[in-house]
């Protein structure tokens, strides 16, 4: 069983930066971030990773350097993951579907087969695989006879494709 922090340690002394530089600090992720969200996010995220090097950064105006920097290459590294890029920040929450296919209804049924039939050929299996077979992605692997990670960048990219086939049908019809 582990003690409680005493006064003199350091995760005690990090707990009191942070109270009195996180506002400071705040403002900085939502310069380097843009969004208030993100930098909640950015800025609690940067802290995890300076705690444990509190106890040798601690020398005044040094500090402030060093976790505005973790700040910022925080943000750096996450803008460099795949699913970050193509995240989009909005104010208002996005707009609901108002006409969800009823695939019960055929002529309704055709239509979406139809987008399906517009996809490549190693889309379209995985998408008619995964959602109309209702395969998981191992079982979709094994039929498709590849690794799950192609399952899933088929079925995502089929998926995407789908939306965009939809939109440009709507727009047409």
């Amino acid at each position: 069983m582990s003690t409680p922090p005493g006064p003199d340690s350091p995760v005690v002394d990090f707990e009191t930066y942070v109270a009195e530089r996180r506002p400071a600090l705040l403002r900085w992720a939502r310069a380097v971030a843009g969004d208030p969200h993100t930098a909640e996010d950015l800025l609690q995220a940067s802290l995890v990773r300076v705690l444990p090097r509190w106890g040798s950064i601690r020398e005044g105006a040094a500090t402030d350097a060093y976790v505005r920097r973790t700040i910022t290459r925080q943000y750096v590294s996450w803008q460099r993951q795949p699913w970050r890029r193509d995240e989009m920040v909005s104010a208002g929450l996005p707009e609901t579907a108002t006409g969800t296919p009823d695939l019960r209804d055929p002529h309704e049924a055709r239509e979406v087969w139809g987008l399906v039939l517009a996809l490549p050929a190693r889309q379209r299996a995985a998408v008619a695989l995964r959602f109309y077979e209702q395969l998981s992605v191992a079982e979709t692997a094994e039929v498709l006879g590849c690794s799950t990670g192609t399952v899933k960048s088929n079925t995502s990219r089929g998926l995407a494709a789908l939306r965009r086939l939809a939109a440009d049908t709507a727009l047409a019809g």
